[in-house]
């Protein structure tokens, strides 16, 4: 059978190795090498690069048109996306025989759209999973083949969540894939009622809001780690981890000068762990020691 992988960043690896490895990937198919990073190096997705590893002939169309242009002369059994970042216009839905297969990081119907798991836990939600649907041309509202659920733990960031899920995933994704091709899967229509929407984030978003209450600000760190930040005396520091605490005072102002403890329009945060103004990763507590925050000041 010959398989077409379409996907881009780092939470499509598990699911190229699994798929490779137990059913065969004939081709892939990424987006092209972008610039980034602090240099703005021009790098290759890590899509490309497990894909050369593992001898995959691969592809990076630069548009749609280019993209279906690819697809009509592989004509491949059956499509595989996972997070690829471009919608595929209808005639590449109808061209390989078995359709083309989607892990999606929600319990969909909910979140759906580019920002799943970011939403997940910005919400704070407790419980999110995968969904593996069979793609149409609106967006993540395709039938459902598979689905699992996967708690949100307490301690969970973008980055733990999103590697348990991949890993997940992947496996999800293979049996579904086995299943479908020999015809042991009913598809099961999506539920508009409950949809929801997870849009990309906006630059803005990042920017931490002390008028929240302590609960939001600490799911919106968690749901952007490592790139939610503030400004301390004018200067950019991320903030990593924070735990909510009992406190009162104006949003944003510093009550604890040692323990690096902030008010929030609801309760108080205690930073636990942030990347300072030099770009060093260090505990809340060794950055009180080290910039001497006065009590009073306000992060902004």
């Amino acid at each position: 059978m010959k398989v077409l992988f379409l996907g881009t960043p780092e939470f499509s690896v598990p699911s190229l190795e699994l798929v490779h490895r137990e059913v065969g990937v004939s081709w892939v198919v990424t987006q092209p090498d972008r610039p980034s990073g602090r240099g703005m190096k021009v790098k290759p997705p890590p899509v490309k690069l497990k894909a050369l590893d593992l001898g995959i002939p691969v592809f990076q169309p630069e548009t749609r048109g280019e993209l279906q242009r690819i697809v009509e002369d592989l004509r491949p059994d059956i499509g595989v996306v996972v997070a690829y970042g471009m919608i595929l216009p209808g005639p590449v839905l109808r061209v390989p025989r078995f359709g083309f297969l989607n892990l999606h990081p929600s319990l969909l119907p909910k979140f759906r759209g580019p920002a799943p798991i970011q939403r997940t836990l910005m919400a704070g939600e407790r419980e999110t999973g995968n969904t593996v649907i069979l793609l149409t041309e609106r967006t993540d509202a395709g039938p459902i083949l598979s689905q699992e659920r996967e708690p949100v733990l307490p301690e969970d960031n973008l980055k733990t969540l999103s590697d348990r899920l991949a890993r997940k995933g992947a496996r999800l994704l293979v049996r579904t894939l086995r299943d479908w091709t020999k015809g042991g899967v009913r598809p099961i229509p999506q539920k508009e009622e409950e949809a929801t929407y997870a849009p990309p984030l906006r630059e803005e978003e990042h920017r931490i809001c002390w008028l929240a209450s302590a609960e939001s600000v600490r799911d919106r760190v968690r749901g952007l780690f490592p790139n939610a930040y503030t400004h301390f005396r004018g200067r950019r520091i991320k903030v990593l981890k924070v735990t909510p605490v009992e406190g009162y005072g104006e949003p944003g102002e510093i009550t604890d000068p040692k323990k690096f403890i902030v008010a929030c329009g609801e309760g108080a945060v205690r930073v636990d762990e942030l990347i300072s103004p030099k770009g060093r990763r260090i505990s809340g507590e060794d950055f009180c020691r080290g910039y001497s925050p006065r009590r009073g000041e306000l992060l902004k």
